[in-house]
């Protein structure tokens, strides 16, 4: 089979022939229409995680996919062969990824896909809207919430903010000008741009009593600790990089975390029927190629990328 995959950490990504995987027990193998592209997918590629992630080369690239269930594992009861599914597909430490015509992945990281989208759509789906899940539902998101979303354009921020909005929340999302009107068709209550001067500064101007929840997805420890004093007191301020200090946010009577995901299969089927059901838009930046991964992929590395990219398998 086709899979774009790594010799060694930090090697160009090349396009090889590999064994077809088969399915153990609890497993199911599938047919790949779809591939997402992640940022952490080239961060794997270049060992950035060290000894917390075992791997085993040739290492296929990539988590999130959809396709169609070719084969199943002894025990495996939720999918049958033919089954349309979408999920997780990363194994490291048997050098399994997504960025492939065939994979094997467990029975639970899998959930039946959206009827009503493509699988290129439902490739585009599973960890950036299970993130964004998540993180609605740990900063206790609600009707009438202020939200401050920062990276809101990006692919968990414009997950979040649909969610959060569909909760009944108001929604600051930051954005450039030219992605305002997107953001706003999103679900934002407003924009904020991020490059017009200190973001603090900008939403205190407009929110004196500042903001219920801070969601963070870009700032380091620096940025993050200045852009706690838009959460008015009693608030939550979460980072997605590791930026947020717990002990310090509680002397400023702040709720703050530093965010870790819990996929599910629940999950995932939640998140289906939300784009079955109209109330949240998958969007896709580009599709591409199996082999045009590696040039994808150092697009994201270098923040060149535009929208989400799909991989057509």
């Amino acid at each position: 089979m086709r899979a774009v995959a790594v010799s060694a950490f930090g090697e160009k990504p090349q396009l090889m022939d590999l064994p077809q995987p088969e399915p153990g027990p609890g497993e199911v193998l599938v047919r790949l229409s779809a591939a997402g592209l992640n940022p952490v997918d080239w961060k794997i590629a270049d060992g950035m995680f060290g000894d917390a992630m075992p791997v085993a080369f040739p290492l296929v690239l990539g988590s999130d996919g959809a396709g169609e269930v070719l084969a199943i594992g002894d025990g495996v009861r939720r999918f049958t062969v033919g089954d349309a599914v979408f999920g997780q597909f990363q194994r490291p430490d048997q050098g399994g990824g997504s960025y492939c015509e065939l994979a094997v992945t467990d029975e639970s990281r899998l959930a039946h896909a959206a009827r009503s989208v493509t699988y290129a759509t439902s490739a585009a789906l599973p960890t950036a809207g299970m993130t964004a899940y998540n993180l609605v539902e740990e900063t206790r998101v609600t009707e009438g919430t202020r939200v401050l979303i920062v990276g809101a354009t990006g692919g968990v921020g414009t997950f979040a903010t649909q969610l959060a909005a569909g909760r009944g929340a108001e929604v600051i999302a930051t954005a450039r000008p030219a992605k305002a009107e997107l953001m706003r068709t999103l679900g934002a209550a407003e924009t904020v741009d991020h490059t017009a001067g200190p973001l603090a500064d900008q939403v205190l101007a407009a929110h004196p009593d500042g903001v219920d929840v801070l969601i963070d997805m870009i700032g380091g420890p620096a940025e993050f600790a200045g852009l706690t004093r838009t959460v008015r007191d009693g608030g939550t301020a979460v980072s997605l990089l590791g930026s947020a200090d717990a002990d310090e946010l509680t002397e400023h009577n702040l709720r703050g975390f530093n965010f870790v995901n819990r996929p599910s299969p629940q999950l995932l089927e939640i998140l289906a029927g939300h784009v079955d059901a109209g109330r949240l838009t998958v969007l896709v930046g580009r599709e591409v190629g199996l082999e045009e991964a590696p040039e994808a992929l150092e697009a994201s590395r270098t923040g060149r990328a535009q929208g989400k990219t799909v991989l057509a398998v």
